[in-house]
């Protein structure tokens, strides 16, 4: 294993990689870091050749002190979707589909949950609490049930039923916020340490950020040895366009590629953009948006925060931070499952909608490489096509 120690990610000071973290003493993630030096010489793309086909098929770059995991439900290795339809629907030739819903629990979020559940599980912790738009939650409660452990899951109530219940399923135990997911990050670090829970919130541990960047790995794999021209990724608290970026970075210093980056768009709700507005405004980091809503739930992020991390990658990529509505999303949603058999999360739908804004304004090409991340499933959302039908 090459996972060295953890660095603030505003300050570069280090903290020991087998101690138990939440944020840094600068109030900023912190970032997993690896010797890649040693690392390239025996992890190369042909070292994945026969080995298992989920995430940790990249074990070298992921923080664990063990070959294998302690809790796996066989999280990441999701197809790469062409989609032949959109060349006569849409005049562009080359879109990809990253389908992360067919993970289990359903979206992408299983793989940092499982990141942060293993890593925290080799450091001592007995229990963890979350707080969630919806995903988040019910992974971390199917997580922490395979551990045996008990989960404390925070959501607004207005979190679609499926959310909900996927947790209570589980075995969690869940506690309904009149308010939103900002609101449920405050009780949570109001009660954890007296009730000794860990705490996974979005960026407030290093290890969910690990999880979500092996599908960086994957697309440089599912595309040849090479990355796409533009990653089109919808962001809440943005930890998988985050660590998508850390991947290619690391990638490069493992000599796998060399400085091409792909644009990174992120793809926000215009019912809270915190992102695009920081973006557009040329701020660092993003101020707080009021009177956040949206129907995509993991969209509705009032503040996040890696926002500045975001804000880099979209920055030192020459991407976009682009707002769409809720019409919008949910027209293109449907769009998606008509066109490819996919049947998307809102989210899916979000980053459609934001790929036709760039083929108008000519951002984007007939002829290049597009991956656009379908980040869960529709079935939790029945509510939200209901509403828009």
């Amino acid at each position: 294993m090459f996972f060295t120690h953890l660095e603030c990610s505003k300050t570069g000071k280090t903290y020991d990689k087998d101690a138990l973290h939440n944020l840094s003493e600068a109030g900023a993630p912190l970032l997993a870091c690896y010797d890649t030096d040693k690392a390239r010489k025996m992890f190369t793309p042909q070292s994945l050749l026969g080995r298992r086909k989920d995430m940790w098929r990249y074990r070298e770059m992921l923080p664990l002190r063990t070959d294998a995991p302690a809790v796996c439900l066989g999280e990441g290795g999701t197809p790469l979707r062409e989609t032949p339809r959109f060349k006569s629907a849409f005049g562009l030739n080359k879109v990809f589909i990253k389908d992360e819903s067919v993970n289990p629990t359903g979206s992408f979020k299983a793989r940092g949950l499982s990141a942060a559940v293993n890593a925290a599980l080799e450091r001592g912790v007995n229990a963890f609490a979350i707080p969630t738009a919806g995903n988040a939650g019910g992974a971390l409660a199917s997580y922490a049930a395979l551990a045996e452990k008990p989960a404390h899951i925070f959501m607004p109530k207005d979190t679609p039923e499926a959310f909900k219940q996927e947790c209570i399923s589980a075995g969690a135990q869940v506690t309904l916020v009149d308010g939103l997911i900002s609101d449920c990050g405050k009780m949570v670090a109001e009660r954890k340490q007296k009730k000794g829970w860990f705490d996974v919130s979005t960026l407030k541990e290093p290890y969910r950020l690990e999880g979500k960047k092996t599908m960086g790995y994957e697309l440089f794999e599912q595309l040849g040895g090479s990355l796409p021209d533009v990653i089109l990724y919808p962001t809440g608290g943005g930890t998988g366009l985050i660590g998508m970026w850390k991947a290619f970075d690391e990638m490069q210093r493992l000599g796998w590629i060399g400085s091409e980056r792909p644009a990174m768009i992120s793809v926000q709700a215009e019912g809270c953009a915190p992102v695009v507005r920081a973006w557009q405004q040329g701020e660092e980091q993003a101020r707080y948006w009021e009177g956040a809503h949206t129907c995509a739930s993991g969209l509705r992020v009032p503040a996040a925060v890696g926002d500045f991390l975001m804000l880099r990658a979209i920055r030192e990529s020459d991407g976009k931070a682009i707002a769409v509505s809720d019409e919008a999303m949910m027209y293109y949603s449907n769009e998606m499952a008509r066109l490819t058999g996919i049947f998307p999360a809102p989210e899916g739908g979000a980053v459609l909608a934001a790929l036709m804004q760039l083929r108008d304004e000519k951002t984007v090409g007939a002829d290049d490489r597009i991956v656009l991340f379908n980040t869960g499933s529709g079935y939790k959302y029945l509510e939200a096509f209901k509403a828009f039908t």
